[in-house]
């Protein structure tokens, strides 16, 4: 499901037939106040009711016949209102036919359109409350929407992703055919999110089958379940039942320390934890003598705390982890 603003189908139909509706009831108020213009074969007078029948009858161009206009008015006011009115109601039924018969044919189009244009994207399998705030820290990063695609078996969240202007699928995760939809081959990042332990195994092993280039971030409930989860190809893990335990301890034993943690995982507020690459400034330098504070040096597919001995001095191709206030950032811009 792409995201697009357009209103419901429920609510599109019953605008529709509102509006026919409301075509009905003015043609037959034009017929029952030239009422003595018309003519019935069965030599009542005309009424309400047949009015609202002769009304019926015109608009759906059906047309027996019994009930006509004989004065010059009501020929004159059938020739410039009912008829016009019998064309909108017309296009009103026709179009609604039309719009029923092509939306399918046109998501479609729309899907094809996208399967062939999206790479490099980030797909989030289950989007619960973990899956829902991985999207939100991506967003404040400065992911594009478009570039996000949600996969979960529940329409209404994946109905609140394209609210976002997130691409959604309604779908199992774990499901080979369900993450060839979402382009899995050409993904750049996945993150699983599933809510059950042995679901995000499954899940990775299923996107791990697909896809070899990709970066796999799981989250675990339980610990003991996280190598599990590195076996079955996830890049990285992340044991939420733990991760929350030691901040609700952090917080007990040093809330300050615990604000500080916050801060730092809170993008866009005081200090902030990013990854830059090494500039020529850094190079040959002490991790340590650097202005912004240093935590780690990623080089290769290694990764060193600052104080690592390993790390000598900083090299041009290192990427370093750092912390930098928001302000900063927003003084240098390009500094990343």
């Amino acid at each position: 499901m792409l995201p697009r603003a357009v209103p419901g189908p429920l609510r599109a139909v019953l605008k529709r037939v509102l509006l026919a509706l409301g075509i009905l009831v003015l043609s037959a108020v034009i017929v029952y106040l030239g009422r003595d213009g018309y003519r019935d074969s069965s030599g009542k007078p005309i009424g309400w009711l047949t009015s609202f029948y002769y009304a019926t009858v015109t608009l759906s161009t059906t047309g027996y016949g019994d009930v006509v206009p004989v004065s010059d008015s009501a020929r004159l006011i059938s020739t410039l209102f009912v008829t016009p009115l019998r064309v909108l109601f017309l296009l009103v039924l026709v179009g609604t036919t039309l719009e029923v018969l092509t939306e399918r044919t046109r998501n479609e189009w729309r899907q094809e359109r996208w399967r062939s244009k999206v790479r490099d994207h980030t797909v989030v399998v289950g989007y619960g409350t973990k899956g829902s705030s991985a999207v939100q820290t991506l967003l404040k990063h400065g992911t594009t929407p478009e570039s996000i695609v949600v996969v979960d078996t529940d329409p209404a969240r994946i109905a609140e992703a394209n609210r976002r202007g997130l691409v959604g699928i309604v779908g199992d995760g774990s499901r080979s055919e369900v993450l060839e939809r979402a382009e899995i081959s050409k993904a750049r990042h996945v993150v699983i999110s599933a809510e059950r332990d042995d679901t995000a195994v499954l899940t990775t092993l299923t996107v791990r089958r697909l896809t070899r280039r990709a970066t796999v971030v799981a989250s675990v409930r339980e610990a003991e379940n996280a190598p599990l989860l590195r076996e079955s190809g996830a890049s990285s893990v992340v044991t939420s039942s733990d991760t929350a335990g030691q901040l609700l301890g952090m917080a007990t034993i040093s809330p300050k320390v615990s604000q500080v943690v916050h801060d730092l995982l809170s993008h866009g507020e005081g200090l902030e934890l990013l990854e830059r690459p090494a500039d020529t400034g850094d190079v040959d330098k002490d991790p340590r003598a650097l202005k912004e504070p240093v935590l780690a040096v990623i080089r290769g597919s290694r990764t060193m705390r600052f104080d690592d001995v390993a790390i000598g001095t900083i090299q041009l191709t290192d990427r370093l982890v750092v912390v930098r206030s928001v302000h900063n950032r927003r003084t240098d811009p390009g500094r990343r």
